[in-house]
């Protein structure tokens, strides 16, 4: 026999908790269901690798709502249950364990899990991606003075755990098979900056590196081999490679999924009654699948007013953000076609600005310890800034001044 709800949100995660959450607020009267893989309540995901691996954030404070919400809420809330089949058809699902639930609506909000590094070695004790609340303590119970790290991929999440494990007095290496750190999501300029930050800070960072194989006693790993021969000790390994969207069921039904789930405007997806929103939809408007906490609010939003016949949320400036020591780094837009870089202050500073341009037009800003300029590089996005190249570089011009005279295209 099979539980009915009008919506059904499979995802706990921030995007999948954000919508149950706001059709409560909005008013629905149906019946709604959430989802989720992991045990417990929904949890930010953020501090996981920085404030609370540090142990600067107790656990305590991780969840999205407390129990006694959850408790009081109209929303049923169903723990370590993750969903294997799914047919449009029949407007059901069926879980791992056995249970089926049929629905109105159903949300896909699945998010994504670490992508798995193809190599011997892979599956030892010792190596995770970290994703979940149950990593990063695990994590958390590992690094100290006397522990050896290896991090496999420079990108946020690598950096991230890296300085973090750095700051509980822990031997770091960071290995990157590009030529740089955070190639894919940033220029030349933030990746010297933020490579030579962490070297000053101890942190072996290998270029070029390409990882063989994953060595150990059998059952737990004690080191990293490279192509070179060299083999770095580590006690443990962290790989931070990337994700993968988990919508294999949704796929398997017959969904449009060429990167994860793709959606409309609406969050919509290519089945009829499905929407998906977070880090596993892929928006049909621009091909991108974003990973970040305000594109999965934003995908929530669009969810929320399609599911109550509400106007469609206005487009919102995609954002990002990491903290590494003492650096807050914040990202406005999307790095896709920039053709040049213009610096803005000096980086020796420590608190400088890179805006991106294709042509004449900003597509994206980083900003480093530069909250003034990151709340003016969200309007710049999409403005032709020709002429005003000089003003963009000087850090004591206000680039409310540039916002002001640049043209929408």
């Amino acid at each position: 026999m099979s539980a009915h709800h009008d919506v059904l949100v499979v995802g706990a995660g921030p995007a999948g908790t954000q919508v149950a959450v706001g059709l409560v607020t909005a008013g629905i009267t149906g019946s709604i269901a959430v989802l989720g893989s992991e045990p417990g309540l929904p949890y930010e995901r953020p501090p996981l690798s920085k404030a609370y691996l540090v142990g600067e954030v107790p656990e305590d404070t991780l969840p999205l709502r407390s129990a006694a919400y959850w408790l009081k809420s109209p929303i049923e809330l169903h723990s370590s249950t993750t969903v294997e089949w799914l047919d449009p058809a029949l407007h059901a699902i069926r879980t791992t364990d056995g249970r089926e639930f049929t629905y109105g609506s159903l949300v896909w909000a699945a998010g994504c899990r670490p992508r798995v590094l193809p190599v011997p070695g892979a599956d030892l004790s010792g190596v995770l991606g970290l994703r979940t609340l149950d990593d990063a303590r695990w994590l958390r119970g590992k690094l100290g003075p006397d522990s050896q790290v290896v991090v496999i991929g420079g990108g946020y999440i690598g950096l991230e755990v890296a300085a973090s494990a750095t700051k509980l007095g822990a031997s770091v290496t960071v290995l990157e098979a590009q030529d740089r750190v955070l190639a894919r999501v940033a220029g030349a300029e933030l990746s010297t900056f933020v490579t030579d930050r962490h070297r000053a800070a101890g942190v072996r960072i290998e270029l070029n590196a390409t990882v063989t194989e994953i060595v150990g006693d059998g059952k737990r790993c004690t080191g990293v081999r490279l192509a070179n021969g060299e083999t770095l000790p580590a006690d443990v390994v962290v790989v931070g490679i990337g994700v993968v969207p988990n919508v294999e069921p949704v796929a398997a039904a017959g969904a449009d999924a060429p990167n994860g789930l793709l959606v409309d405007v609406h969050g919509r997806t290519t089945l009829p009654d499905v929407l998906a929103a977070g880090d596993c939809a892929l928006t049909g408007t621009d091909g991108l699948r974003l990973e970040s906490i305000p594109n999965a609010a934003a995908h929530a939003k669009a969810v929320i007013a399609t599911l109550t016949g509400e106007p469609r949320p206005g487009a919102e400036v995609p954002w990002f953000w990491s903290n590494q020591y003492d650096l807050r780094l914040k990202t406005a837009g999307v790095l896709a076609g920039y053709d040049a870089t213009v610096v803005r202050g000096d980086p020796a500073t420590g608190r400088f600005a890179v805006v991106y341009l294709a042509g004449n037009v900003v597509v994206a800003v980083d900003t480093v310890n530069s909250p003034k300029d990151f709340t003016q590089a969200k309007q710049l996005i999409g403005l032709d800034v020709r002429g005003m190249i000089e003003a963009l570089t000087d850090p004591t011009v206000d680039l409310k001044e540039v916002v002001r005279q640049g043209v929408a295209v």
